[in-house]
């Protein structure tokens, strides 16, 4: 049967309209956050809808779009912004939204956290580095009791070797007087093995770690859930001449 204009009218009531305890506000505020949809929480930063639809239904749509909330967070500001019904305002609004999540779910709660296993750098950085699109080549400096006492970017994009060098990875080490450090990146392919390229920086930077007398305690790629690590795999020993 085809719907009619008044159809759609009735159809999509404003917010408004809705009886109070369905909307998502009004439901947030007397039953909890954690009863609304993924949509009905996107649209509160949404804020309202556009072009005789509710904010539910453009948030439905970007549900729709990018398949999920992950992949909706994977998106750029450029992208978002550009989608009917968004904006740079409202798609601003819903990223940092993004950020704060992943700042909160990876951020530890002690002021120095203290690395025992590859998977304790995977809970802590994954929530920064899954999303990314572009390949984040990081270092993690360490103190000798394993905790970390900073982390530096060290490049930004496709990762080689002609744009990671020792002396960008060793002078924060230095400055900071780490006694190790972790190097860390992001696979934004989600395939966590490492390729060959991986594996040349790996054993540079091993090798200039032992002249220096940092050592490369592992190096752990963070592909969207899963991590990949040399020392785990036994490609890196730090202990060894």
């Amino acid at each position: 049967m085809n719907q009619t204009v008044s159809d759609v009218a009735y159809y999509h009531t404003k917010i408004k309209e809705w009886p109070k305890e369905e909307r998502p506000r009004e439901k947030l505020l007397s039953r909890g956050a954690q009863t609304l949809s993924d949509a009905e929480l996107l649209a509160l930063f949404i804020g309202s809808g556009t072009g005789g639809i509710t904010a539910v239904d453009v948030a439905k749509r970007l549900l729709v779009e990018y398949q999920s909330l992950s992949g909706l967070a994977s998106i750029g500001a450029a992208e978002l912004g550009r989608m009917k019904g968004i904006g740079p305002a409202r798609g601003a609004r819903i990223l940092a939204a993004f950020e704060l999540g992943r700042r909160m779910e990876g951020r530890p709660t002690e002021e120095k956290p203290r690395i025992q296993t590859p998977s304790d750098v995977a809970r802590i950085f994954a929530p920064q580095l899954r999303d990314l699109k572009r390949e984040t080549f990081r270092v993690l400096l360490l103190d000798s009791g394993n905790r970390i006492l900073r982390d530096v970017i060290v490049t930004e994009g496709t990762l080689n070797a002609s744009l990671v060098h020792a002396r960008e990875v060793f002078k924060p080490a230095i400055d900071h007087l780490a006694a190790g450090v972790i190097l860390l990146h992001n696979h934004p392919s989600g395939e966590a093995k490492p390729s060959n390229e991986d594996r040349e920086i790996t054993k540079q930077l091993v090798h200039s770690g032992r002249i220096m007398g940092i050592p490369v305690m592992d190096h752990v790629i963070i592909a969207g859930n899963a991590y990949y690590s040399f020392a785990e795999s036994n490609l890196i020993n730090h202990k060894s001449n």
